[in-house]
């Protein structure tokens, strides 16, 4: 949760004027004791979120989805070079689902990748 800037400078003062502790006025204000810290050093909230981009490829991912439907995360990792966890996360954020056959008996059932459109 971001909080205003407005409160943040609240904390600040407050902090100044008490003469608190950081854990003191963390607990005073019920927010988090890294922080009150982080806004010593800059009271603005970030606006905008600087992810590095991710090692893998999500046209790569979705290709591999289409030419091995039914391969595991882990066989999905190695050919991608990744790993199997970040397979578990991309493959939702893609929009890549798995769906059961509810026609055929349990034993039976095939599970059939949803792909949308690679751009």
């Amino acid at each position: 949760m971001t909080y205003p800037s407005s409160f943040r400078r609240k904390v600040l003062s407050v902090r100044e004027k008490e003469g608190l502790t950081m854990a003191q006025v963390a607990a005073r204000f019920c927010v988090g004791v890294a922080s009150v810290p982080r806004w010593v050093k800059n009271p603005e909230p970030k606006l905008t979120r600087h992810k590095p981009a991710t090692k893998m490829d999500r046209d790569a991912l979705a290709r591999d989805v289409l030419e091995h439907p039914d391969a595991y995360h882990y066989e999905r990792a190695r050919r991608l070079g990744v790993s199997e966890k970040g397979i578990g996360h991309a493959l939702p954020r893609r929009g890549i689902t798995y769906k059961k056959n509810a026609k055929a008996s349990a034993p039976m059932r095939r599970r059939a990748a949803s792909v949308p459109d690679i751009h």
